[in-house]
């Protein structure tokens, strides 16, 4: 399925152009993208025996206690920062797993193949700068979806609950409990229920990853680039000048064990400029010139012996309000409302501009535009002033697995959707 747009001047449309378009232009199109005699046959087999073996072996992580893995030979860098195709090959480093990582699966079309399975818990991505370190993480981000033939991270996969988390300063948070990390503000404010239309970089990132745990995220993707710094780590120095008892802030370093061992939740953090983190990981991989290294053992000989941390409380779960979901704008007559996208990473929602640049693990604009009608579906269907966020995000997949995208749309057979995760939500 795909929309076709009729050509217009104005509110007219221009019927030559448009029967052109239908009669001669979309009828082209549809032989040559739709009817099997127009492809080759190899190439398709190809396709959808690399898509099975990507699926199969996602499904089998967790049976072997990782939550991601990457295969020997990949292909991770891309041909620059805003391509998504494969770096030449003459220029690339093809990836191999460190002998002490390697782990080996057998998939129904390629048979027997090996890479680095990487486990839960807490590892870290360690290296100098330029050495490949967000590269690797970035192919982990995109990991939870299959990647055609020729893209390079066909073996590169992520367990499907796998949530990349970042500062995002500016963001609104609404009625988010982040006082596992952030507790104690001046003058008494509660961070238990916490709002506010312009966030800082730590209460943005704390309240990403507690929205993130609300519905179901069990591996958590961290780059310290794009992480807050204070929000992240807190040396000894500044633990002696500025007291614990003055700082609201407990870094994510002094929860991420806790996390783990009590909400099953793993870490993968690119560290580049914080040793600290050898005391809390289970595993250390250093990126060195593209080349994956295990320094676990090294880093665990400098590792310091750390006290028992507390236990991580229980997230609590929100309930949408339906009345508070509003996609008129002002002047447009009673019940009409408006949801449109500005490719992936903005969605127009009524009066309201949603920026999603942050949002790293949205793949394309068909997946936008199916948020915005999602969120719709939410208010008109699902939200009931009982149900909470978690509960209607398991009610609107139920729903999409049944009767797939039409759901978010009855009766307009909207030709650009693709489904986006919960976590995008």
């Amino acid at each position: 399925r795909f929309t076709v747009a009729l050509p217009a001047a104005g509110r007219s449309i221009l019927g030559q152009k448009a029967a052109q378009i239908l009669t001669e232009a979309l009828p082209s199109v549809v032989e040559k993208a739709l009817v099997y005699a127009s492809h080759d046959p190899a190439v398709l087999q190809k396709h959808v025996e690399t898509v099975e073996d990507t699926r199969a072996l996602r499904a089998l992580l967790t049976a072997r206690g990782l939550v991601a893995f990457v295969g020997d030979g990949a292909v991770l860098p891309r041909a620059s920062g805003a391509s998504d195709l494969p770096m030449d090959a003459k220029e690339v480093i093809k990836f191999a797993a460190p002998p002490s990582l390697s782990v080996s699966f057998d998939l129904p079309h390629r048979g027997k193949v090996t890479g680095m399975g990487i486990p839960t818990g807490i590892t870290l991505i360690v290296g100098g700068g330029f050495h490949g370190k967000s590269t690797l993480l970035q192919a982990l981000q995109m990991g939870v979806y299959d990647h055609i033939p020729g893209d390079g991270r066909e073996l590169v996969v992520a367990e499907p609950a796998s949530v990349t988390i970042r500062a995002e300063d500016g963001r609104a948070v609404q009625s988010v409990n982040i006082s596992a990390f952030i507790d104690n503000l001046p003058f008494g404010k509660k961070t238990n229920d916490f709002s506010t239309p312009d966030a800082s970089g730590s209460t943005s990132q704390a309240a990403n990853i507690l929205e993130a745990l609300e519905v179901g995220a069990k591996t958590l993707l961290i780059d310290e680039d794009t992480a807050a710094t204070n929000f992240m780590i807190r040396d000894q120095r500044m633990m002696q000048l500025v007291h614990p008892s003055k700082e609201p802030i407990s870094p994510y370093i002094s929860k991420v064990r806790a996390l783990k061992r009590d909400l099953g939740v793993s870490s993968i953090m690119v560290i580049g400029g914080c040793g600290d983190y050898f005391d809390v990981a289970d595993l250390v991989i250093m990126q060195d010139k593209y080349t994956a290294v295990d320094v676990t053992p090294e880093a665990k000989k400098l590792a310091r012996p750390l006290a028992d941390d507390v236990a991580f409380p229980r997230i609590t779960p929100r309930i949408p309000l339906r009345e508070s979901i509003d996609a008129s704008r002002e002047g447009d007559r009673a019940g009409f409302e408006r949801v449109a996208i500005n490719g992936k990473h903005e969605l127009r929602f009524g009066d309201e501009n949603i920026n999603l640049h942050f949002l790293h693990q949205i793949a394309h604009q068909s997946q936008t535009r199916a948020i915005g009608d999602a969120i719709l579906t939410v208010r008109d269907k699902l939200a009931d002033g009982h149900s909470s966020l978690s509960q209607i995000l398991d009610a609107l997949e139920e729903r999409m697995d049944g009767q797939g995208l039409d759901v978010l749309s009855p009766g307009k057979y909207v030709g650009n959707y693709a489904r986006p995760r919960r976590f995008e939500l």
